[in-house]
């Protein structure tokens, strides 16, 4: 045989990060709110729409959630374990060891007890254990206030020490539960994300090469973050952070329920609409959802796909929001503010 009669080896095709989004975006409808996009500066492709276990949801639903597309899914093992115990199952599934779909999901973690950056191992090993993990996709420090800032400055400034491969804590994680081909591609964690309930601490803290995320609270009532974060940020900037947002139905108070000072006949937002107006905000990459049944996934996702509000849906939910909060007298409001039935 001739080398010439040799069939030349096929080379791998390469796709380009912009091509990869194409045509995991290609299942869902075009939009100015593409459902797929990169979080920030890091490597990781997310859903705009993120599965937190705070509304108890079960693992079932936990699964159809990732059938349907949404692959962002954010644990907590300590301050809220009761609620998110009960995707626990699912997550094992989609994230164990062993899992023939784990580069597919985004997982981000938490813990909300700060201390010092050496008790990390503590809250990782729960982690591990509950969810027999190779890696952590985005682990993050949870409600970070003036509080607890001191603490979080030890915290973050341990960051190299904690992500990527061959860190301190990969080798920890490696003593502990044994060596994995995608730990040691991976490292134990991935990113370094913070979720700040001071949003003065989030501007102080978002630009840091320390820190690959950002997760700040924003909703109609509570736009402090459209001030002091969303503006600061070049959405098109590919070294900015990712930005994920949380509580974007209410804290307190159940922002689709109408304000009493709301005239008959208004639009009354609901809360898929809560969802798609975080992710109208300038650099906004997810909003995370703390859904209960998977109809309440269905809805979220037909919501976004309708794209972005534009600028006079945007004004009108600020009003609405302002009069959750009294904000404004109602007598003072022009009647065009105001838009009728639903956007």
């Amino acid at each position: 045989m001739k080398i010439t009669d040799i069939a030349p080896v096929q080379q791998p095709q390469i796709i380009s990060p912009a091509a990869e989004l194409a045509i995991a975006n290609s299942r869902f409808c075009k939009s100015d709110l593409p459902f797929y996009r990169k979080l920030g500066r890091t490597n990781l492709t997310v859903s705009c729409l993120g599965l937190g276990g705070g509304g108890h949801i079960s693992s079932e639903d936990t699964l159809y959630a990732f059938d349907q597309g949404i692959n962002y899914f954010f644990y907590s093992s300590d301050l809220h374990q009761y609620l998110y115990s009960s995707m626990r199952p699912a997550l094992r599934q989609l994230c164990g060891r062993g899992s023939s779909v784990r580069e597919q999901v985004v997982l981000a973690t938490v813990t909300y007890m700060i201390r010092t950056p050496d008790t990390v191992f503590t809250y990782l090993f729960d982690q591990f254990v509950d969810l027999g993990i190779d890696y952590i996709d985005v682990f993050f420090w949870g409600w970070i206030d003036e509080h607890n800032a001191s603490s979080f400055e030890q915290c973050i400034g341990a960051s190299d020490d904690i992500r990527g491969p061959n860190s301190i804590c990969e080798r920890q994680i490696e003593r502990m539960f044994g060596v994995s081909e995608k730990l040691k591609k991976m490292g134990a964690v991935r990113y370094i994300g913070a979720s700040f309930h001071d949003h003065d601490l989030a501007q102080k803290w978002m630009n840091s090469p320390l820190l690959d995320v950002v997760m700040v609270r924003h909703n109609v009532a509570h736009r402090t973050a459209q001030r002091k974060v969303f503006p600061h940020l070049d959405a098109n900037d590919p070294n900015r952070p990712g930005i994920v947002t949380f509580k974007s139905a209410g804290m307190s108070n159940a922002l689709w329920e109408p304000p009493a000072s709301l005239p008959s006949g208004c639009w009354q937002p609901s809360v898929p609409d809560l969802y798609r107006y975080s992710l109208s905000q300038n650099s906004v990459d997810v909003a995370l959802a703390g859904w209960q049944h998977r109809h309440e996934v269905d809805e979220a996702i037909q919501a976004v796909q309708r794209g972005k509000f534009n600028p006079d849906e945007i004004d009108y939910l600020n009003l609405y929001g302002d009069l959750h909060r009294n904000r404004v007298n109602i007598h003072e409001v022009s009647p065009e503010r105001f838009l009728v039935g639903n956007s």
